[in-house]
């Protein structure tokens, strides 16, 4: 069954949504429309919202992923898909008010994503994901990427371990939790990269083939490898063409 869609991105959301981290600039290159059905009941009365790029279709965001996401209630969840999801392996939401933006000339090949409650996950534009990236903010935390990136196969970018470490004489705990990562524009992550804690990649970077980056900052233009990932070389630039 085709999406019914209704009225455009309103003040309020598109407000949210550049709170969150998306561009400016890259909203007002999209289209974007509320879709109001079909939809589980409780969804727009608890005040979720649903917008697509008018140049995705019913068949680029399979009502699967809607109802899959839908198990369970939430409220004040904010889900924009500006590019097709056909091949996206799963979208969930794990609680109220969290945000979802997956941006326009973007392809996401058997990515998994996972929202928690008052998290953020933004991709903004031209996301190419080209094989099973598992994408994973939680506990408050942000994952906000840049325009044009390109990630490797088995590329994992996580706020936090989903789980609790804690020293053992005082308690308090030592891995991430609600972390923020920021990924700048024109990202190169290799195969089976892991970007994941409080850390900034900056423009421009490549993270080498099976590199984690975790609580760092990894200065622009650079290329880092590695597990803590180190800066192997600066001053250096990618592209994706594949030339001598």
């Amino acid at each position: 069954m085709p999406w019914t869609r209704a009225a455009a991105l309103t003040a309020e959301h598109r407000a949210r949504l550049i709170a969150a981290g998306v561009d400016g600039e890259v909203l007002a290159s999209t289209s974007l429309r509320l879709v109001t059905g079909p939809l589980p009941d409780w969804w727009q009365e608890q005040g979720n919202a649903l917008y697509l790029d008018d140049d995705v279709d019913a068949a680029d965001l399979p009502p699967q992923l809607i109802e899959t996401l839908a198990y369970y209630s939430f409220s004040e969840v904010l889900l924009v898909a500006a590019s097709p999801c056909n091949n996206v392996a799963s979208l969930l939401v794990g609680g109220d008010g969290a945000t979802v933006f997956l941006g326009p000339r973007s392809a996401f090949t058997a990515t998994e994503i996972f929202c928690g409650a008052y998290s953020t996950v933004v991709l903004n534009a031209e996301v190419i994901a080209t094989r099973c990236a598992i994408v994973d903010a939680r506990n408050g935390g942000s994952v906000v990427a840049e325009a044009d990136q390109l990630w490797a196969a088995n590329v994992y970018v996580a706020t936090d371990d989903m789980h609790r470490l804690e020293d053992l004489d005082t308690g308090a705990r030592i891995n991430p939790y609600g972390a923020q990562v920021r990924l700048g524009r024109h990202v190169w992550l290799g195969r089976d990269a892991i970007v994941t804690g409080h850390c900034e990649i900056g423009d421009g970077a490549v993270v080498g083939t099976r590199a984690m980056v975790r609580g760092q900052k990894v200065p622009p233009n650079t290329a880092v490898g590695g597990c803590p990932a180190r800066v192997l070389r600066d001053g250096v630039s990618w592209s994706a063409e594949d030339t001598p």
